[in-house]
């Protein structure tokens, strides 16, 4: 019962001058016999009751008059986070019937009156009689209540079922005369017959007099006997176990051993008394019986070996209502040699179907996405979310940049970020392809179109990218008859097969990219304009890696470690000299030649990282032509990585950045803008 549940909430605010018609209005309004007087703060000063007001009657006071003289200044109060027996005995001791109750600050929050503590009290009795009433009705045990001389006063529904008959008023006693003995002290239980019905009897008594319970033995028997059905069950069990063919654990919730057979014993060379309930990580931490306590879901070991033994484990955990209540864990040790030979034939078998399958999968498929594509520069973030929005659409989009850029990664996220990525993507090298047989290559060809054709003819690459994306790659080394054949595909969605007669229909996106200079091509004629316009839709300029130093060290990092997985190696990075080489070499292969470097280092890599000693010769040559402007270099490389560490800890704040670095805010901004720094 909360203080807060039977008292009268104050919601308005009476002061000192408030008049006596006002007072009269509240309280006529509010119901209530007294007023809590307040200052500003609403903190009490006194209270105005109803007897205040029939004085002020009495003493002939105008209406208007104030009612500050007339407050009664002793007020009683009680705190709203009284507990409800303090506020018991607070009521029962208190000579007025009121009190104002106060908020933890000291702000009024309400009345409480004797009338609210009764009227709560009493409706708490009446619930708790209720309650009582309803136990009483639905219990499966009989209730009989009498009064100090024994007098029957209250038996329950059940009870009455089990007699069938009124017993109100007569002595418990004489009605059942077994119960003698517990009146008297002699038995604290007794065996009573009530009406056939057989019964335990137990005697309690109270100030009023007695209580009765009467339990059915018959419902006692019933779980008795279920209870040896349960024995019976436990030792079959336990029987089972001990003739399994494998080893066999139990463990309860708490990850203690309840039940084990001989076999899994006799595999570990352990004693029953040493395992029963002890926990299983103690004694047996090879089984790793926890993790199922955790994943809530069963698991089969690797091939474990103990005395030349191999054995694996099946870990099973036990469930009720969705919760872990224990585990089972299965040794299996017995003919496992047989068993491992099959299913080292079917791996290999799944193996090998796997592979050409996730062959097949690849040859038609882009493997790379945006989150591939690494890069901190600016100008490449901005060029992958041009990109991204490209790839919603449906124009033709031309990749163009040096060799080993990554224009191909860009190709493959294309795809897959656009709605065909669940089509197919066909990659075409223009250049790699003999001129005579890009034309079949593309459009494919019908039965006997020429000498050496197979028998049922073959589908272009334009038929299986159909639905898809075709990527032709090094597209400025097409010839310019392919070039007018591609252009009419790209304008009319339709193209004829070698030595066919029948258009084709196809719905194919192209992305194209090259390294060559196509507006040249174009002025020389190598290059149709025509064909040019219509590839140049969506033009994409990746930059060349000299063009971007700060992705240098970000790239060196990702690609050791990609390298590292692919490599076996553990090579844990770079030595400064050795990556400020790197920095500052041209890179004329980009991307593509960083990651053959870094191959070859870590392949040469002795001590950890690498080294100068470990990168090629060429690149050792070309830095040490240009040594003066390295060692210049190295300077603004060390400026530059000051500068970033700064914006790094000061997370981007500029102004901080300055103060940290020594300098004034606006040679930082200069400094950003010649590193080209975010």
């Amino acid at each position: 019962m909360e203080l807060r549940e039977i008292m009268t909430e104050i919601d308005f605010v009476v002061t000192e001058e408030m008049t006596l018609h006002e007072a009269i209005e509240l309280m006529y309004e509010k119901k209530v016999n007294l007023l809590p007087v307040m200052n500003s703060k609403k903190q009490p000063t006194g209270v105005f009751t109803r007897s205040s007001m029939y004085r002020m009657i009495k003493d002939g006071c105008h209406l208007k008059d104030s009612i500050e003289k007339y407050i009664k200044r002793e007020v009683e109060t009680i705190s709203i986070s009284t507990p409800s027996e303090q506020i018991e005995e607070i009521v029962k001791s208190s000579k007025v019937g009121n009190g104002i109750v106060l908020n933890d600050d000291g702000t009024v929050s309400g009345i409480l009156t004797k009338t609210d503590m009764v009227m709560s009290l009493l409706e708490s009795v009446s619930n708790l009689k209720n309650q009582l009433e309803t136990i009483l009705e639905h219990t499966n045990m009989g209730v009989l209540v009498t009064d100090q001389n024994r007098s029957i006063s209250f038996i329950n529904p059940k009870l009455h079922e089990m007699s069938g008959k009124q017993l109100i008023g007569g002595r418990a006693d004489m009605v059942f005369p077994e119960l003698g003995a517990i009146f008297s002290g002699e038995e604290s239980f007794i065996s009573c017959n009530v009406e056939g019905v057989n019964t335990v009897a137990t005697l309690s008594s109270y100030e009023a007099g007695y209580i009765i319970l009467f339990r059915d033995t018959s419902e006692i028997e019933r779980m008795a006997s279920e209870l040896q059905t349960v024995k019976g069950l436990k030792k079959s069990l336990e029987t089972a176990l001990e003739n399994a063919y494998d080893g066999i654990l139990m463990a309860d919730e708490n990850g203690r051993i309840r039940m084990v057979n001989p076999p899994l014993m006799d595999l570990f060379s352990l004693q029953e008394a040493n395992v029963l309930n002890k926990p299983v990580e103690k004694v047996l931490p090879e089984l790793q019986l926890s993790r199922v306590y955790k994943s809530e879901s069963a698991e089969i070991s690797d091939f474990m070996e103990i005395n030349g033994i191999k054995y694996i484990v099946h870990r099973i955990p036990i469930l009720e209502g969705g919760k872990v209540i224990g585990a089972l864990g299965k040794v299996m040790f017995r003919q496992l040699n047989e068993v491992s030979e099959m299913f080292k034939r079917l791996q290999r078998a799944e193996s090998k179907a796997n592979f050409y399958q996730q062959q097949y999968s690849k040859a038609e498929t882009a493997k790379y996405t945006w989150d591939q594509i690494w890069s901190v520069n600016p100008y490449m973030e901005k060029l992958k979310s041009s990109a991204a929005k490209a790839a919603k659409g449906r124009s033709t989009v031309l990749i163009r940049g040096e060799s080993g850029t990554g224009k191909e990664l860009f190709a493959h996220a294309l795809h897959n970020s656009s709605a065909r990525s669940s089509g197919k993507f066909v990659i075409v090298n223009c250049a790699a392809i003999p001129e005579e047989l890009l034309e079949s290559e593309f459009f494919g060809y019908e039965e006997g179109a020429f000498t050496g054709a197979r028998q049922k003819g073959k589908l272009g690459k334009f038929d299986l990218a159909n639905g898809g994306t075709l990527f032709l790659d090094e597209i400025g080394d097409m010839s310019v008859t392919l070039q007018a054949k591609l252009l009419r595909v790209l304008q009319e969605r339709e193209f004829y097969r070698v030595g066919g007669t029948k258009k084709v229909h196809v719905d194919v996106r192209i992305v194209a990219a090259t390294n060559r200079d196509l507006e040249k091509m174009v002025a020389d004629g190598t290059f149709r304009e025509d064909l040019y316009y219509r590839l140049n839709v969506i033009s994409l300029n990746v930059p060349p890696l000299r063009e971007r130093r700060e992705d240098i060290p970000f790239l060196i990092q990702k690609l050791i470690e990609e390298l590292n997985k692919m490599l076996g190696t553990a090579i844990t990075g770079i030595e400064d000299e050795a990556k400020s080489s790197l920095f500052h070499y041209c890179w004329p292969g980009n991307v593509r030649e960083l990651k053959n470097i870094l191959e070859r280092g870590m392949t040469f890599a002795e001590h950890g990282k690498i080294q100068m000693e470990d990168l090629p010769d060429y690149l050792l040559k070309t830095l040490s032509e240009k040594k003066p402007a390295l060692a210049i270099s190295l300077v603004e490389n060390a400026e530059l990585e000051a500068i970033r560490n700064a914006l790094d800890e000061m997370k981007g704040n500029k102004a901080k950045a300055a103060r940290m670095l020594g300098i004034s805010r606006s040679g930082l901004y200069e400094k950003i803008k010649k590193y080209q720094l975010q």
